[in-house]
């Protein structure tokens, strides 16, 4: 059962010099307990799709669904209740930590603001929480900045989670970190999703990580999904012109692969006021006058969705 449905999903920002489609009629679902890998190079609007589904921005159109109720415009009451079943881990770990707040005080902060807990066992799910993400408890006392970026980033973790949330939208939680590092929070993600049925929104630009922890895989560029199947259909099957292009990109040690890299040329499509028809159209080699046309995400195979419209012309 689909736990978040997204429908034509928008974020627009405006500017002096137009409308930035940062995230422009996106739609997809997510079923509890999976994890939706959000790939695409950076500025794509990959962030602002997994903060606007959160609520820490304000879509400019399209329906967000919960559980099946319709969570698009909560206010006040609503929306905090809401925040207790859909948390955030963010990037960067540094920034994301208040710096006048010590590691116990961090993740004690959510359990404190949810009123559910007194004096006695707020310190003692603190100390649960501390020890469930792999802090020592000789940390507690100690600020963000003493501290190296992989135990910040589990202090973050565990303040997502402290208030045990159906869903996590996990914003590039590994790219920040040492690759020795990466692989121990990758696991810890796993473990916690495992252990309470976790739902994961991945957002990422590295198809190694994606591929390690989703169960399914949505390919986004300059605000709009062009491909989204499971994780190992699209590894094995990729059908966008995009998609080949980015898996192409992977490092490999096979000397014979590194002759298929495809790179891009032309001009990268701006997000301000864009033209109908495919974003990707400038920069593709198969495009014709026909991608200048409006473009939609159809099914090629049972749970495989692609918005080219040459798909089966150049494959």
């Amino acid at each position: 059962m689909a736990l978040l449905e997204i429908e034509h999903l928008k974020k627009h920002f405006p500017t002096s010099r137009g409308t930035v489609h940062a995230v422009d009629d996106v739609s997809f679902s997510i079923n509890k307990g999976e994890t939706m890998g959000l790939v695409g190079e950076s500025g794509c609007g990959k962030s602002t799709l997994g903060r606007t589904i959160i609520h820490l921005l304000e879509s400019t159109g399209g329906t967000i669904r919960f559980e099946g109720k319709d969570v698009t415009h909560l206010k006040k009451d609503g929306l905090k209740k809401q925040r207790e079943d859909m948390q955030i881990i963010f990037q960067d770990p540094y920034s994301s930590l208040n710096p006048r707040l010590t590691i116990r005080d961090t993740i004690m902060e959510p359990l404190k603001l949810s009123e559910r807990f007194d004096g006695q066992t707020l310190e003692a799910e603190t100390h649960r929480l501390m020890d469930l993400v792999g802090i020592e408890s000789r940390y507690r006392m100690s600020y963000p900045h003493e501290l190296d970026g992989g135990r910040r980033q589990r202090a973050g973790i565990a303040r997502a989670i402290a208030l045990h949330p159906k869903f996590v939208v996990c914003d590039e939680p590994v790219s920040a970190l040492d690759v020795s590092i990466q692989a121990q929070i990758l696991n810890l993600l796993m473990d916690l999703q495992e252990e309470f049925g976790l739902t994961y929104l991945f957002v990422t630009h590295d198809l190694s990580v994606v591929r390690h922890i989703s169960t399914n895989i949505c390919v986004m560029y300059l605000g709009q999904m062009v491909e989204t199947c499971p994780t190992q259909e699209l590894f094995d099957h990729p059908m966008h012109p995009y998609t080949k292009a980015l898996l192409s990109a992977i490092p490999t040690v096979d000397i014979h692969k590194r002759n298929e890299r495809i790179l891009l040329k032309g001009e990268i499509n701006s997000p301000i006021n864009p033209k109908p028809g495919c974003r990707f159209a400038l920069r593709c080699p198969y495009a014709t006058e026909r991608c200048r046309q409006p473009v939609e995400l159809h099914e090629l195979s049972e749970g495989h969705f692609c918005s080219c419209c040459r798909v089966n012309e150049i494959n």
